[in-house]
Order: C-alpha cells, then structure tokens, then sequence
C-alpha cells in the first residue's frame, strides 16, 4: 500500500482522497497525509497544498449541492445542527468544515443558505489548510 505514496502518484492518492473525504462520501484524508510525510518523498508544503486543494474541492461540491437543493423560506431552514451553526457564528463556522460528521453538512447547509461562494471558499480553505498543517506539524514533530 506504500508503493501508492511513492513519486507523482503520491499527490494524486493525497488530492483523490482529500476530495473524497470533504464530499457526503465516507473517507479520512489525514492517513493518507500521514504516509505521505512519513515517506518524505515530497515537500511538506506541497503535500498539505495539494491535500487542502482536494478537501476544499470536495467541501465546494458539497456546497454547490446546497446550492441545488430548493430554497426554503428563513423560517423552514432550522432543525439540523449545521443550520444552528450557520445561524450562530454566520461564516466563521466554515473555519470547522474540516470536523468530522458535522464538516460536510456545514458545506452543504452554506449553499442551501445561499451563503456567498466566494467568502465560504475562503473559510472553508483557512479551515482545512490550518488542520492539515496542524496534522503535518504533529507528524514531524515540531
């Protein structure tokens, strides 16, 4: 399973599992970024770039799917624990797309919202770049 984590197709695995793991799919990017630095094949920089553009592709789709979905009266967009969120902390509480069970809904509730796409891209990349650089740090033991 290594081999997977060795040269280009490395970043490939990284991007494909970080998108897969922001969508409504179930998946954890962060043992593929583990491996990833544990071979030290690749920059640091480069692996948390290209396993943040993957999460933040995978959190935009599900925020385009919002976008989709019909829109509701203010009244009738209540009930799930992302909405609460969203209605609490407005467009800071996409700094937390990256949290498990609750990250992929905050995507998705944004776009149901109509929430702007430009400000919940930014959100959603801060988020997800500052975990995986976290992750990253924790690895490397800094």
């Amino acid at each position: 399973m290594l081999e997977l984590f060795q040269g280009s197709s490395a970043l490939w695995v990284l991007f494909s599992t970080g998108l897969l793991s922001a969508t409504l799919l179930p998946g954890g990017s962060e043992a593929s970024l583990v491996a990833a630095l544990t071979l030290g094949e690749q920059p640091i920089w480069l692996l948390i770039g290209v396993a943040t553009a993957g999460n933040t592709l995978g959190g935009m789709i599900n925020y385009w799917l919002g976008r989709w979905l019909p829109d509701k009266t203010s009244d009738e967009k209540n009930g799930h624990k992302a909405l609460q969120w969203l209605k609490k902390y407005g467009y800071w509480s996409l700094l937390f797309s990256w949290l498990p069970v609750i990250g992929d809904p905050l995507c998705l509730a944004a776009g149901w919202l109509r929430m702007r796409h430009d400000l919940s891209l930014v959100l959603i990349f801060l988020g997800k770049a500052v975990r995986y650089l976290l992750l990253a740090l924790v690895v490397q033991g800094f």
